[in-house]
């Protein structure tokens, strides 16, 4: 069965352009990469659970913030990894610098049997139409692209 995610796509509107927030992936293997790793905040979601309220938990667990209002269904996006993404978008505005992830253990470094703690999210940023075209997983790329036309 091809797994399945659903997120929020934040948007804003600052200056008449549009922004969106992303996130970047925590734990060592994303320390140091930055182009083509960023993400809508997302997660997998179980058979017969609401895409939609499984997206808005998943953005409070990664970010630390609860969103409401007006969500705005975008059409699935698949990932070269085969997993389908489910995305709502919704317009706020929230500090970047604030948000708060929940973690995951992980064994670090590998086959040291010392098992580390780290954040699902290690940042979250804003960025404009063409800088997350450079940011985010390629595929999610779709989701702003039609928000904007949306727009």
């Amino acid at each position: 069965m091809t797994k399945q995610s659903a997120g929020i796509l934040l948007y804003r509107v600052k200056n008449k352009l549009l922004e969106v927030f992303l996130v970047h992936p925590g734990g060592p293997f994303w320390q140091k990469k930055d182009a083509g790793v960023w993400s809508i905040p997302k997660g997998e979601f179980a058979v017969g659970e609401d895409p939609l309220e499984a997206g808005k938990r998943e953005f409070t667990e990664e970010t630390g913030i609860s969103l409401s209002g007006y969500f705005m269904e975008l059409t699935p996006v698949k990932q070269k990894s085969g997993k389908l993404i489910y995305a709502w978008a919704i317009e706020g505005d929230i500090d970047h610098a604030t948000i708060s992830s929940n973690t995951f253990k992980m064994e670090w470094p590998p086959k040291s049997g010392n098992f580390q703690e780290f954040p699902e999210v290690d940042k979250g940023e804003w960025f404009s139409f063409n800088e997350s075209k450079e940011k985010i997983i390629p595929s999610q790329f779709l989701l702003i692209e039609e928000l904007g036309k949306k727009l």
